[in-house]
């Protein structure tokens, strides 16, 4: 089972980027998929979470609703993370995973989970 993470970059504030996570391995369409995100110094934090065809539902932290969209391609058996109206607080290195974790108030409770791939970094600045 492989996630491979990619497109970010340096961006502005306020401009837009796509993140994709191609998968192999697994079948995006038939489990959850989530979006994490770490900056540095602080912990890896969910901010996404789109689960399997049959229930469809997209979860997201309250920290990003509005602005984060996470979506799936099966036939590319790709998903993945828009993110519009950037601020540098969205800087970060980006995963992906297939496991959300639990998810109440308003965000993600993942434990346990040892499978991260390299992550991709987004940089938001001026």
């Amino acid at each position: 089972v492989q996630l491979q993470a990619s497109g970010g970059g340096l961006v502005q504030p306020g401009r837009s980027l796509r993140l994709s996570c191609a998968a192999s391995g697994i079948t995006v369409d038939n489990r959850p998929i989530g979006w994490f995100r770490q900056a540095p110094g602080q912990e890896r934090e969910g901010v996404a979470c789109i689960m399997s065809s049959g229930e469809g539902t997209a979860y997201y932290a309250n920290s990003v609703k509005g602005r984060f969209t996470i979506s799936r391609d099966n036939a590319k058996n790709t998903v993945y993370l828009q993110i519009n109206s950037l601020k540098p607080e969205d800087t970060a290195v980006y995963y992906c995973a297939t496991d959300c974790g639990a998810y109440y108030s308003g965000s993600f409770h993942l434990e346990g989970y040892d499978k991260w791939g390299q992550g991709t970094q987004v940089t938001v600045s001026s």
